[in-house]
């Protein structure tokens, strides 16, 4: 009677095999997810995961106003949920995923809660594909939802807000610039970690030289002096906007295409085929998703940051991402640290939205060519082109009290335009 209790028990607490001596890692080997180095080395490793992500992660909440040290938590844990629910076999860390920024900040004027709302309803709507995606399998998905559909959709969302950088751009256009600029050069000069964290050292270094010229908020500064070093993260709860729900739920076609994505990108690094977790992915990053929605944290999804630092240490073990969970939700109770965040000027953060809006839409370009999607044919021509100008134009339109912007009509008239094109051209199409 004590062994299926014992063998139970070993499927709930995370248990890793030590690689060789635990202190190095073969030239032509990885540490396996279910594999950890030493202790000292694991948790370096998982702390250098927190760092790779802080910069996108915390750039979410300082664009869109949410709490950082509530984002903070509930990215630390919706990690260590991921871990538990892919059963320890993605490595993976789950921080604010960029696909919010447009739709959070297109919701503005709805207030906070009705933001939240939304993002709660996006994480649901990820969660239920996860379980569809665990029905029908992950070949399914690849027929509902081609390149073609999810490429325009990524691109018309993080082009969407393009005039939102541009003005924040124009409010501080000095701060701005020295903040483009290091962005650019630290991103394409400067090899190594540091190298993928441009666009965290191009904010440090945008906020000291706004701090040195008087660009900073004096109030934000003094609310940052008065912030405690230890408290509770500010908990928020939700509620319901048809408007603004529909503006945020093409989100789920992002992150349904970067949780696909890592989990595809980590099998062809170690080697292991995790086909058969991709709809447990979904569905933990959807449940994480809607836990930030109901207490007052921006949307989460896996990182390619991440996907970096592994590829850099070929460190793949699941025990480096817990400690990375545990960092994060031990920030989070620092106010003091959350309006630091804050003291962000605006000109900084028009400075790296002009890269990371961009850096969303080519994500989309970077989808079609991938997947070799043919816009010599008609069908896939027309179709993109009509949904990226409705997104990119930010065309709104009122259907009775509701009234519905670019990302919804454009994301609408793709989902909706393809299949009946295709249909009526008589012939397959990617």
């Amino acid at each position: 009677m004590t062994a299926p209790r014992a063998s139970s028990r070993s499927r709930l607490v995370p248990r890793w095999t030590l690689h060789g001596d635990g202190r190095s890692v073969a030239a032509d080997g990885v540490v396996a997810p279910d594999e950890r180095l030493s202790w000292p080395r694991t948790v370096g490793i998982g702390m250098q995961h927190v760092v790779a992500m802080f910069g996108a992660t915390l750039l979410v909440p300082t664009i869109t106003g949410f709490p950082v040290t509530t984002t903070l938590f509930f990215s630390g844990l919706g990690t260590a949920l991921f871990l538990l629910i892919t059963r320890g076999r993605v490595p993976s860390y789950l921080g604010s995923s960029f696909a919010f920024i447009a739709p959070l900040a297109a919701t503005a004027g709805d207030g906070p809660a009705a933001q939240l709302g939304a993002v709660l309803v996006v994480g649901v709507a990820l969660a239920a594909v996860g379980v569809l995606v665990k029905v029908a399998g992950s070949r399914a998905l690849d027929a509902a939802m081609p390149p073609l559909l999810t490429g325009a959709i990524v691109a018309l969302i993080g082009l969407n807000l393009a005039g939102t950088a541009v003005t924040s751009y124009e409010s501080q256009p000095l701060v701005a610039t020295v903040t483009l600029v290091a962005i650019l050069l630290v991103t394409v000069a400067v090899p190594g970690l540091i190298g993928r964290l441009g666009i965290l050292v191009g904010v440090v270094v945008g906020w000291v030289f706004g701090a040195l010229t008087g660009a900073l908020d004096p109030a934000r500064v003094d609310a940052l002096r008065e912030a405690a070093w230890v408290g509770v993260p500010t908990f928020t709860g939700p509620s319901f906007q048809l408007s603004a729900v529909l503006v945020a739920l093409p989100v789920v076609v992002v992150l349904v295409a970067e949780n696909v994505g890592h989990v595809k990108a980590v099998a062809a690094m170690t080697g292991r085929s995790l086909d058969d977790v991709a709809g447990d992915a979904l569905v933990a990053d959807g449940v994480a998703t809607a836990l930030a929605g109901a207490g007052g944290g921006s949307g989460t999804t896996t990182y390619a940051e991440n996907i970096g630092v592994m590829a850099a240490t070929r460190v793949y073990s699941t025990a480096a991402y817990w400690v990375a969970a545990a960092t994060a939700l031990v920030l989070a109770f620092s106010p003091k640290f959350g309006a630091l965040v804050f003291t962000v000027p605006g000109g900084v953060i028009g400075g790296a939205t002009l890269v990371l809006y961009g850096l969303i839409g080519l994500l989309g370009v970077r989808i079609w060519q991938e997947a070799n999607v043919d816009f010599t044919r008609p069908v896939n021509l027309m179709v993109a082109a009509a949904a990226l100008v409705a997104g990119i134009g930010d065309l709104t339109l009122t259907i009775g009290s509701v009234e519905l912007g670019g990302i919804v009509w454009g994301s609408v008239g793709i989902l909706v335009g393809y299949p009946i094109l295709r249909a009526l051209a008589g012939r397959t199409v990617r």
